[in-house]
């Protein structure tokens, strides 16, 4: 290209812009050093346990410091609330995604999650990271007792929420329903592997849904009482 007087490419301007950029883009690339740990952290107490796993881990995995790791969180409690808090945010993304997808088909919705749940429960084989985090902070003050706690009923009630807009019948107990054969499930999974009770998750599912469809009031108020007795 003909050069323009006035703008001459200084010697080297070249590469020295081409380095800038590459520098920009793993900078970018690279997570911040708060996110990085809240990513390392949630996979170690993923994979070994909250309490089989220590700060000096955390640190080691995630390529930084405790000096770095206590500026952006006061204690390991504090770093495993914001786990927790991440792994609620992913949650609400996933429901945000089906209500956008199903905006017309509420029915529709409830079968889809129905499926994501399944796919939940054969991910890894190691259970949900809340109800893991649950068994092991048994103290009822630990700061993330509540994140559980809110995380679990939020959970449950867009579920029911879901089966009322599809419009089954007993829609709060058919949420119960589900979510109780959801997290019987992964606890399925965990301790009797992959050909146990889990490996028929969507037909139960499904099998239950089916069950509280559209009905005549008389026989649903019975099907709904048969339930709640546990005939």
């Amino acid at each position: 290209m003909e050069e323009k007087p006035g703008m001459e490419a200084k010697p080297g301007m070249e590469a020295k812009l081409g380095v800038a950029a590459k520098a920009g883009m793993e900078e970018v690339a690279r997570p911040r050093p708060r996110d990085r740990i809240v990513v390392t952290a949630r996979d170690l107490f993923h994979k070994h346990g909250i309490r089989g796993i220590g700060v000096d881990a955390i640190v080691e995995a995630a390529g930084t410091n405790k000096m770095t790791l206590y500026r952006h969180f006061g204690s390991k409690d504090d770093l495993i609330v914001a786990c927790l808090h991440k792994v609620a945010g992913e949650a609400d993304a996933i429901w945000d995604l089906l209500d956008e997808k199903y905006q017309t088909d509420k029915l529709g919705e409830l079968h889809a999650w129905v499926r994501l749940a399944a796919d939940c429960v054969v991910a890894d084989g190691r259970g949900c990271d809340m109800a893991n985090a649950a068994i092991e902070l048994t103290e009822s003050d630990h700061p993330a007792r509540r994140v559980i706690e809110e995380f679990k009923t939020a959970q449950r009630n867009r579920l029911a929420n879901l089966c009322r807009a599809a419009e089954v019948t007993h829609p709060d107990l058919l949420a119960d329903a589900l979510s109780l054969l959801f997290e019987g499930a992964r606890v399925s999974r965990q301790s009797v592997g992959a050909e146990g009770p889990s490996a028929r998750f969507v037909r139960m599912a499904e099998a239950i849904i089916a069950s509280f469809g559209k009905q005549p009031a008389e026989r649903a108020s019975k099907t709904a009482s048969d339930i709640e007795r546990g005939a």
